[in-house]
């Protein structure tokens, strides 16, 4: 079966196919933050989501050339800037550099271009002109310049692609200049903001005057001068599909610049919105999380991914504590039981797929993310390996060699979840003493003594667990 996706240009499930099907590249574009503050969890539920469609892409064999632009020039940006008297790059640097190594910590793939929009002002104002000749574009008397969804629709164009908009809101005629805008107001909107006083120091020179771009036209500009006019996937949240996708839509195709008969972007691909403790994330509630509040909560990065990965991706999907806590143990099971194939399996050398032929257990897997990324069978197949191996270890009746195969086959499906291994924890120097102390007593087969240990160790948060290997610490 091939991988099917939920296309929102067309509202239904379609099979995946790029556009150039014989070169086995695709050309895969999300959209990025907007760099004025620390990224919160809901933002990363995007993100880690389109790492996993990337890897399973290219699990699937496909070259992915992904794209995630940095908004670092827009309306919250530049209040900012004045509040705090930073330059421009100063104030968006520190932000971008937090937001990847918020990606490094949830273990998402960087993408292979991170664009800025401050670097790409040439390409945007190509963009605009070429709308301006096009008779799209219209200058306003204050130097700005405006997209006329009048003047595309006259061109036999339709805006209203990944949105039903509402017909009453569709006669609106007064323009936008904000980068922001209520969901029913179709009116124009800016493509280039003519400065003024309160944009500061933040402003280019332009053929219109000195000035900025709009939001949305900068995410079409690097989009195409990265990937093309004409490119296969368009990843965000669903907040974002109207008004920005759909502008950037009418942008995109309103310029001419594809061949005829191919769309702006063939698979649009949105994640549903994140709640928290079931309400929507807020300050005010207290429920607002960014990937730093958590891990100074004590969680792992794998954790809270493992949480973000948790339901369907179309699914409004509900952030808790108790979800964290629930993840560690399921973690700890997953752990427990590769560890124990580590062990099984020595150095004995395994390839399950030399033969080309992937295991009952990776094809599953695989099987259960082409439809539609459905995650949840796809950790269910996990799950029931996992059981399946414990009942196998626990009989003796796996190998060396088969202990091998089946932690091949685990990293294989790993390449996909990203889950990684759990980080070495220090363990107390105390804890190590006591643990030296019951080995001595085991060797003199003191097992009073050893016994007694056991339990100071369970006192402190610690078990030890033996093994022909020898004994390990473990945190309760």
């Amino acid at each position: 079966m091939p991988l099917r996706l939920f296309n929102s240009l067309h509202r239904q499930v379609e099979d995946f196919s790029p556009l150039e099907p014989g070169s086995g590249s695709v050309g895969f574009y999300c959209c990025g933050p907007t760099v004025y503050d620390f990224g919160h969890i809901g933002n990363f539920r995007t993100f880690v989501f389109a790492d996993l469609l990337r890897r399973h892409l290219e699990f699937r064999g496909h070259r992915v050339n992904h794209v995630m632009n940095i908004t670092d020039v827009e309306d919250k940006i530049i209040r900012q800037v004045a509040a705090t008297g930073l330059g421009l790059a100063e104030f968006t640097g520190r932000y971008t550099e937090a937001f990847l190594a918020d990606l490094d910590t949830l273990a998402c793939r960087r993408p292979h271009h991170l664009p800025k929009a401050t670097e790409y002002i040439p390409q945007i104002i190509d963009l605009i002109q070429r709308l301006e000749r096009r008779g799209i574009a219209y200058r306003a008397a204050d130097g700005s310049v405006y997209f006329s969804i009048q003047k595309y629709r006259g061109c036999g164009c339709r805006y209203g692609q990944l949105v039903t908009l509402d017909p009453e809101a569709q006669r609106r005629t007064e323009r936008v200049s904000g980068d922001t805008y209520d969901k029913d107001d179709l009116a124009d909107f800016a493509l280039w903001k003519a400065r003024v006083p309160a944009d500061g120091s933040v402003f280019w020179d332009s053929p219109w005057g000195e000035g900025r771009p709009g939001w949305h036209i900068e995410c079409s500009a690097m989009s195409m001068a990265l990937l093309g006019p004409s490119f296969d996937l368009h990843l965000g949240g669903e907040d974002l599909a109207f008004p920005h996708h759909e502008d950037e839509i009418a942008q995109s195709e309103g310029a001419g610049l594809q061949q005829p008969g191919r769309p702006f972007v063939k698979h649009w691909v949105h994640a549903a919105h994140l709640l928290v403790d079931g309400k929507k994330m807020s300050k005010s509630l207290g429920n607002f999380f960014t990937v730093r509040d958590l891990v100074a909560k004590g969680y792992h990065g794998r954790e809270i991914r493992f949480l973000l990965l948790g339901a369907h991706y179309r699914e409004t999907f509900n952030f808790t504590l108790e979800g964290l806590e629930a993840g560690r143990s399921a973690l700890a099971r997953l752990d427990a039981t590769v560890a124990q194939l580590a062990e099984r399996s020595g150095p004995a050398p395994a390839s399950p797929t030399a033969t080309g032929v992937d295991s009952p257990f990776v094809a599953s897997f695989g099987e259960a993310l082409d439809d539609d990324l459905n995650v949840s069978r796809a950790w269910a197949v996990v799950f029931d390996w996992v059981r399946e191996t414990n009942a196998a270890l626990a009989g003796g009746t796996l190998g060396a060699a088969e202990a091998a195969a089946r932690l091949a086959d685990w990293r294989r499906v790993d390449e996909v979840l990203g889950m990684g291994s759990r980080p070495a924890e220090e363990i107390p120097a105390a804890v190590h003493a006591l643990l030296e102390r019951r080995q001595a007593a085991k060797a003199a087969r003191d097992f009073a003594t050893a016994d007694a240990v056991r339990a100071e160790l369970k006192a402190l948060g610690w078990t030890v667990e033996d093994s022909k290997a020898g004994s390990r610490l473990k945190r309760l």
